[in-house]
């Protein structure tokens, strides 16, 4: 018997192979291992998600710095942590369309209102929302240059910053799951209503995750919140207008949306 990785011979009691370090699959797949499997990588014995966001909670410098310095069994890595996130975010959008959108009332939306009124202001966000997945991944970048400049006294790269950037957005997207189920389910209307807020809350949370990984002084907070919360806003600002533009370019808006009623 060989392993069907690496090829290397195998003894029949081997559970996984001694080379390439792979688990030894002797039975077909099926919906009970598909459904083992998943449950095994993300909710296994260890609780390798649920631990790592009560860490991102408590102390999230051990899950970010020990991933920086080499740890990478203990905590979830940051690729996975993307990937349940936008998982969970498409599972959000998909309640959003199905459930939610047409008992929203988009004229008394303010951050996205149109002189052309309600019809422009749905328009604009049913074409924000077929970019979230992008938007998303665009503020990973922001958020890390923002940390790169602001909590910076370990002397992290950029680079090692992204790391510290994806494990805050992530990890807040997962556990705010909650949420925005009850909301859409229950008041669509206040969900969409208080995204801003939403917004400030997760930046919040990343200047905090970004601060226990500095080893500042928390009286330095006195001036770096406002700096960080500015160059984010500048970044955010920055693709506001680049997705207004995509939106135009692509036709998903036009001016049309954007005069008023007749």
């Amino acid at each position: 018997m060989n392993c069907k990785n690496c090829n290397k011979a195998l003894k029949t009691d081997y559970s996984f192979c001694p080379d390439c370090g792979a688990k030894i699959i002797r039975n077909r797949i099926s919906a009970k291992s598909l459904f083992f499997d998943f449950f095994e990588r993300y909710f296994n014995l260890d609780n390798t998600l649920l631990k790592t966001l009560w860490q991102m909670i408590i102390n999230p410098q051990e899950v970010c710095g020990g991933y920086i310095s080499g740890l990478r069994k203990k905590y979830l890595n940051p690729v996975s942590m993307l990937a349940i996130s936008l998982t969970v975010s498409g599972f959000i959008l998909f309640l959003t369309k199905k459930l939610a959108w047409d008992s929203i009332d988009f004229s008394k939306i303010g951050y996205v209102q149109t002189s052309s009124g309600g019809s422009g202001s749905e328009k604009i966000m049913a074409a924000s929302l077929e970019y979230s997945s992008l938007l998303y991944f665009l503020y990973i970048p922001i958020i890390a240059f923002a940390s790169y400049l602001i909590f910076n006294k370990k002397n992290y790269n950029y680079a090692e910053h992204v790391v510290i950037s994806i494990y805050s957005i992530t990890s807040f997207s997962i556990i705010s799951t909650t949420y925005a189920v009850i909301l859409l389910l229950v008041n669509p209307q206040f969900y969409f209503n208080s995204a801003l807020t939403y917004s400030l809350i997760m930046i919040l949370f990343c200047i905090y995750v970004s601060y226990k990984n500095s080893q500042y002084k928390l009286s330095s907070l006195l001036w770096r919140i406002p700096s960080f919360i500015l160059v984010f806003f500048v970044g955010y600002m920055g693709i506001s207008i680049a997705t207004i533009i995509m939106l135009f370019l692509t036709g998903a808006i036009s001016v049309q949306d954007f005069a008023p009623p007749k």
